[in-house]
């Protein structure tokens, strides 16, 4: 039986779908991790488990998460991945100040999974710290499929309106038809959050970013960053993706020019402390208690609400949301549906 050929050994994380657990492989002895998925979920959370694993089973890359085997135990499915020990680079982000040279090896990494990922025609539509895991080598992975698309051949553009807000690109909240440049785009939102340690307007309730970002100037680094780096978030957040580059392209940047190896992230996962944790992100002032299950980067509650918020602009709009059910900044995808026009 393939439960017995694996020993949990502790929890390691969770969120809506359940929880995630390190473990042993009893046949090789090698160290996996489990996500253990309570079956008792709508169907759309059933359809994004479905899609993960339909992702990951077709995906051959060092640069994302491998996927070893799935099957059911009792009420639960058990998916068996690739177990990263140095966690995701949002845990990193609350002990660890990061440099421009770590910067540049994940940014490079998660773009090397992207040139992959674009050439087999998917998009991930949800690239955010929390979903680029760390080995303990240094090596960087591309995780969490649940939201990723395929263009087909006939069709290279979507309209899916998902990801999570403060990532987003504003040709996906405009649900104009975007491709594989939205990647790129969140890329761009990525290095600005391992600089500054969070994303762009992450004090505003999300509603209110999904208006701003399609209408507000790109964000930009400060100053007291380099001309590379700045650049390179610059090119990344190119507000017309048509002349927008693609992750290839964006390898050649300058940014990238002395970039080292991995070993430098393995160095700082080694001295890690967790003794200086940032304590977590506390809820903007402008979220009232009545819209607080509203604002966070949490997981996906397991049928739709209804509730009307009014934009800055005074406009009052309801849109069709998957609540997030955490009241501590987590970081699983937001799916979001907005009125047609």
């Amino acid at each position: 039986m393939n439960v017995e050929r694996y020993e949990k050994q502790g929890r390691v994380g969770g969120g809506s779908y359940g929880e995630v657990y390190r473990a042993v492989d009893r046949w090789t002895g090698s160290v996996v991790a489990i996500k253990v998925v309570n079956l008792e979920l709508s169907n759309e959370e059933l359809l994004s488990i479905q899609k993960e694993i339909s992702v990951l089973r077709q995906v051959r890359s060092p640069f994302v998460t491998s996927y070893h085997d799935s099957f059911l135990h009792g009420s639960q499915l058990w998916i068996i991945m690739e177990y990263c020990e140095g966690g995701s680079c949002a845990d990193l982000l609350r002990t660890e100040r990061l440099t421009e040279a770590h910067m540049a090896v994940i940014l490079r990494d998660v773009l090397q999974a992207l040139v992959y990922l674009h050439a087999e025609n998917k998009i991930h539509r949800d690239i955010k710290a929390a979903n680029v895991l760390l080995c303990k080598d240094g090596s960087v992975r591309l995780a969490d499929f649940g939201v990723a698309g395929q263009l087909h051949v006939q069709c290279k553009r979507d309209r899916a309106f998902v990801g999570t807000p403060y990532w987003m690109s504003p040709e996906v909240i405009k649900q104009s038809g975007y491709n594989t440049k939205a990647d790129i785009w969140s890329v761009g939102i990525l290095a600005y959050e391992l600089a500054m340690g969070e994303p762009p307007y992450a004090d505003l309730h999300p509603m209110k970013v999904l208006h701003l970002i399609p209408r507000n100037p790109p964000p930009q680094l400060p100053s007291s960053y380099s001309p590379a780096f700045r650049d390179f978030v610059a090119q990344c957040l190119t507000r017309d993706p048509l002349r927008r580059p693609s992750a290839s392209e964006l390898l050649k940047h300058k940014f990238f020019k002395h970039a080292g190896s991995t070993s430098l992230l393995a160095a700082v996962l080694a001295t890690r402390s967790f003794a200086k944790t940032r304590p977590p992100k506390k809820r903007p002032a402008d979220v009232t208690t009545a819209e607080a299950p509203w604002w966070d980067f949490g997981s996906l509650r397991t049928t739709p609400v209804e509730a009307p918020v009014s934009d800055p602009l005074g406009t009052t709009i309801t849109p069709r949301v998957w609540r997030q059910n955490s009241s501590v900044p987590s970081n699983d995808a937001t799916i979001v549906q907005l009125p047609g026009p």
